[in-house]
């Protein structure tokens, strides 16, 4: 049995699944976190996160020396065989707590420059590699004067958050001062860490959007697989859903991760999980942004359904130094996975869902969730949504599955109306 240390953790999704599937492999972790009340009940009691914890350590993890002091404490009485978390504002923590114990990790440094935006886009310039016309802004005369570098229309948004928050398409002056003061009037996250505050401007790219995820070690990086997204239009990018496998043509698919493989070289990226989002445009395959942790949006699951692979085993091993195991696919295997997320087309209050027996009675559907009756906004980010369905089909299809099963659903509101999922 190996034991890890976990700093802080996402809530929903991997944050769900993380903590028992430790305990499934016969391991246990000490938790880290500056507030175990950031981590809500879930339906059948405890956050798993707290739940499942060997030992929950109260420490500021927003502060590195209050840190590395509750380590030395934490090491001095017992064993520590790795580090991990599964959210990105914790990663290059992670990265410097592993390098300070002689633990497996990317370079803090390169981890730091894989989780800015903005540094992304500097690096794989730097190497050569094709990308988007792009600017950075501090200031309202900075974010003017890159309009001339980068034209209308263009892609704002923060170099250091997630989820889509403040991802914006602006066409005029209005809008992007609309975007700027949406960047710049936010001093911290969610997580109280301080923001740069900086806007990234961004050519506008246009094609299929697909995700690329893949395994690192020693600087090796191997594909495990190509995810199809669903993603609203502007002017926000909101992801709708996602399919796996991406039905790709082989050349295609080969030139795509070719492509992620020399973005993440380029950034020294050498260990560590990446999902890296990507359009197919008419000149080919360019980076909209690279992750360098496992893919949210219950995209593990999809590729676990598909492949055999776990992507939440792959980050377990990774942290221990194993040898990442990229498994072959079950004999009863899916031919492709689909989750597609309900999401309100208004702000309002849902009182009930209609529709959810015809999902129990859908051979298709694995699993469903919804996070209602309650307070629900529009979605312009992917906090935004309710719940999902994930489907599954023998051929290419569960994609159509997934959605049609969300379209069937109709929220009932407290005024009395009823609407479909946008």
């Amino acid at each position: 049995m190996a034991t890890l240390l976990m700093v802080e953790s996402w809530t929903q999704s991997t944050g769900l699944a993380l903590p028992p599937l430790i305990r499934e492999l016969g391991h246990q972790y000490v938790l880290f976190t500056r507030d175990p009340a950031l981590y809500p009940p879930a339906t059948a009691g405890a956050h798993p996160v707290v739940r499942d914890a060997d030992e929950v350590i109260v420490v500021d993890t927003n502060d590195r020396a209050s840190m590395t002091g509750a380590v030395i404490d934490l090491v001095c009485r017992r064993r520590i065989d790795g580090v991990l978390t599964t959210c990105d504002y914790y990663l290059e923590a992670v990265a410097g707590l592993s390098g300070m114990l002689g633990l497996p990790s990317a370079p803090p440094e390169a981890m730091r420059r894989a989780t800015r935006k903005d540094e992304v886009r500097a690096a794989l310039r730097r190497a050569g590699l094709p990308g988007p016309r792009f600017a950075v802004a501090g200031s309202w005369d900075e974010a003017r004067a890159a309009v001339a570098e980068v034209g209308f229309p263009l892609v704002a948004k923060p170099v250091d958050l997630n989820s889509g928050t403040s991802v914006l398409e602006v066409h005029d002056e209005a809008g992007l001062k609309d975007a700027f003061w949406d960047v710049a009037g936010v001093e911290r996250n969610t997580r109280d860490q301080p923001l740069a505050r900086l806007l990234l401007l961004e050519e506008v790219l246009t094609g299929p959007e697909v995700s690329v995820e893949a395994v690192t070690r020693g600087g090796e990086t191997t594909v495990v697989g190509i995810t199809a997204k669903g993603v609203t239009g502007p002017p926000s990018f909101v992801e709708t859903g996602h399919v796996f496998p991406a039905p790709l043509p082989a050349g295609v698919a080969a030139e795509v991760t070719e492509h992620v493989r020399a973005a993440l070289a380029a950034l020294g990226y050498t260990h560590g999980l990446s999902h890296t989002e990507l359009k197919l445009t008419p000149a080919g395959p360019r980076i909209v942004e690279i992750n360098p942790r496992q893919a949210g949006g219950y995209i593990f699951d999809l590729v676990h359904l598909v492949t055999g692979t776990h992507p939440l085993e792959l980050l377990v091993d990774l942290a221990l130094g194993a040898t990442p195991r990229v498994g072959a696919p079950p004999a009863d295997a899916p031919g492709s996975a689909a989750v597609s997320f309900v999401l309100s087309p208004v702000d309002a209050t849902v009182t009930g869902v209609d529709g959810t027996g015809a999902l129990d009675a859908d051979p298709a559907v694995r699993r469903w969730e919804l996070h209602v009756p309650g307070a629900v906004r529009r979605a312009t980010d992917n906090n935004a949504r309710l719940g999902h369905v994930l489907a599954v089909d023998d051929g290419d299809r569960a994609g159509e599955r997934a959605a049609a099963a969300v379209r069937s659903l109709r929220l009932r509101l407290s005024d009395g109306g009823v609407v479909a999922p946008a």
